[in-house]
């Protein structure tokens, strides 16, 4: 039969690998590229630039350890120890890159005093000093978080730039807005992700800023002898929580952000704060009423649920008490209002321990050992003469005659077990002393029935 000429004809695939991959459509992306290596990279502005910056590297080896040994040697001696010495020691262990980056910035100079194109340069440049303050901040903050934040947030930006790819970046940036309603007059409020970011980032650098005020503060206050301890821990409570609300208005406001929209979020804010920050608030707000009313303040020796310790501060969420064995418990303030504590110091510090004993039946003048056992008590270096220690008669036991010794400290926070210790070893050395004899619990035996044999035990 005849073939219609109206009809295309498929022709068959060349091979059977370009039927399976398109060898056709690689060919032209291959082909692409090397047009845009050849009319960008392969030309006489671009190559120079190349030759240069592999160039700057010979200079840079034979300038950098120099500079190393310059800061090394005569900088960081004479720089005061603290932040500044440890940027001029991070300026030292980058030697060789910063020493690249000036080199690279005089050949940029060279290049666009002669008319030339520095756009390769430039963009090394940025990404060198991109490499460089990442570097600095890992090397002198030495935290882990700010050094993953300056890699993987500096570094892309820096790169970007370099680029001419941070614009259009910016701008599908701020094209990405989350509405937030309308205001008073009608208007939507839109706010981008741009503007989320840069509050991020202002709100970081303004927070760790108001954190190292606050502790500079604190320590000022510190120094001040005439603030008591409950007021100074107080005026730090303060300063802690208002700095960072200021830090994040501080934020809001660089960006542009008009806070009256702010209004919009307070039915969920309110629902937030009453469920999820419900025992935050707690914690706040019990924080600020035991300063207050002074029931607790720093250096006070105090018990809570048989825990006893000294405070060593006063934080908004909790309170830091240190034990005598050297651990430090950090307890949510909302705990001393609810299920309260003892304060052994908080209107005097003279408490008074007991120190109980017992003397045979034997012992004849019970008061000489009442008389005896008060001066020996009075021996211990840490009770105090003022008030008396007192031993009073509890009990005429099973197998003893039971005493209580009764004694008075002033240094609680030293403890109590030790100096317990100490007087019961007095009393045991002075009653051995006088010959007077501390019975064993003693039990009678009293056999109704035997059923066995008699057994002669003499």
């Amino acid at each position: 039969m005849p073939q219609d000429a109206s009809v295309p004809v498929e022709e068959p695939a060349s091979s059977a690998i370009e039927a399976v991959l398109p060898i056709g459509e690689l060919g032209s992306l291959v082909e692409g590229i090397w047009q845009w290596v050849n009319s960008t990279l392969l030309v006489p502005v671009v190559g120079a630039q190349i030759i240069a910056i592999i160039a700057a590297i010979v200079p840079a080896m034979i300038f950098g350890p120099r500079l190393r040994l310059f800061l090394n040697a005569q900088v960081v001696e004479r720089t005061p120890a603290g932040r500044l010495r440890s940027i001029v020691q991070a300026a030292a262990v980058l030697a060789l890159p910063i020493a690249l980056y000036l080199t690279l910035t005089v050949l940029r100079i060279i290049f666009g005093s002669g008319g030339f194109s520095t756009s390769w340069i430039s963009a090394t440049i940025a990404l060198m000093n991109a490499w460089i303050v990442v570097r600095l901040v890992t090397l002198v903050i030495q935290s882990p978080f700010w050094s993953r934040f300056a890699f993987y947030v500096a570094w892309p930006i820096a790169a970007l730039d370099a680029f001419g790819a941070l614009d259009p970046v910016v701008a599908q940036l701020k094209m990405l807005s989350l509405p937030l309603g309308d205001d008073q007059q009608g208007n939507p409020i839109r706010i981008s992700l741009l503007d989320v970011i840069r509050t991020l980032f202002y709100f970081g650098v303004l927070f760790w800023f108001a954190n190292f005020v606050s502790r500079l503060a604190q320590q000022q206050l510190e120094q001040i002898d005439e603030l008591s301890p409950s007021l100074k821990a107080l005026l730090g409570k303060v300063l802690n929580i208002t700095l960072p609300i200021i830090a994040l208005l501080i934020a809001l406001q660089m960006v542009g952000f008009n806070l009256a929209t702010l209004a919009v979020f307070s039915g969920a804010v309110g629902l937030g704060v009453g469920l999820g920050l419900q025992r935050t608030i707690a914690n706040f707000v019990a924080g600020f009423t035991l300063i207050a009313d002074k029931s607790i303040k720093p250096d006070d020796t105090i018990e809570i649920d048989g825990t006893m310790g000294w405070v060593t501060a006063m934080q908004a969420r909790y309170v830091a008490l240190r034990t005598r064995d050297g651990t430090e418990l950090l307890i949510p303030n909302d705990r001393f209002m609810s299920e309260g504590v003892i304060n052994w110091s908080r209107s005097d510090r003279v408490v008074r321990l007991h120190a109980g004993f017992g003397v045979s039946y034997n012992t004849r003048d019970l008061k000489a050992i009442q008389t005896l056992v008060v001066e020996v008590a009075q021996t211990v270096s840490r009770v105090v003469t003022e008030p008396v220690p007192v031993c009073n008669l509890t009990e005429f036991g099973d197998s003893s005659v039971n005493f209580d010794l009764c004694f008075w400290i002033r240094d609680p926070q030293n403890g109590t077990a030790n100096v317990r210790s100490d007087v019961l070893m007095a009393i045991w050395e002075a009653l051995h002393e006088k010959g007077i004899e501390i019975p064993y619990p003693q039990r009678d035996l009293h056999i109704k029935s035997w059923s066995g044999p008699a057994v002669n035990v003499s």
